[in-house]
């Protein structure tokens, strides 16, 4: 996943294989997801042992969402996910991942 890219203000980090890397945050938590191309449902990381739901996420188009906190992980651990990923093209070892396509 070598050199990502910024395309706009809202949209996903995009990688030179066109991988996309999209990131939506309340504040607290936050959806960490890849994409292996526009309208593919991905993959993201996850939070096993979290429970309940969460809102206060805002997309881009200005939608409200509310999602399962174990689809989500810390902010602070989101942060970790994203560097990885940039610097390594694959999510941290240790870290739930689920695949949705």
């Amino acid at each position: 996943m070598e050199g990502w890219r910024l395309q706009g203000h809202h949209d996903p980090l995009a990688g030179d294989q066109g991988q996309l890397l999209a990131v939506v945050t309340n504040g607290t938590r936050a959806l960490v997801m890849v994409l292996d191309e526009p309208g593919d449902a991905g993959e993201h990381a996850i939070d096993p042992t979290a429970t309940g739901k969460q809102g206060g996420y805002v997309l881009s188009n200005g939608q409200h969402e509310t999602y399962d906190a174990q689809d989500t992980v810390p902010l602070e651990q989101a942060l970790v996910i994203v560097e990885h990923l940039i610097d390594h093209g694959r999510p941290p070892t240790g870290v739930g991942w689920h695949v949705d396509r």
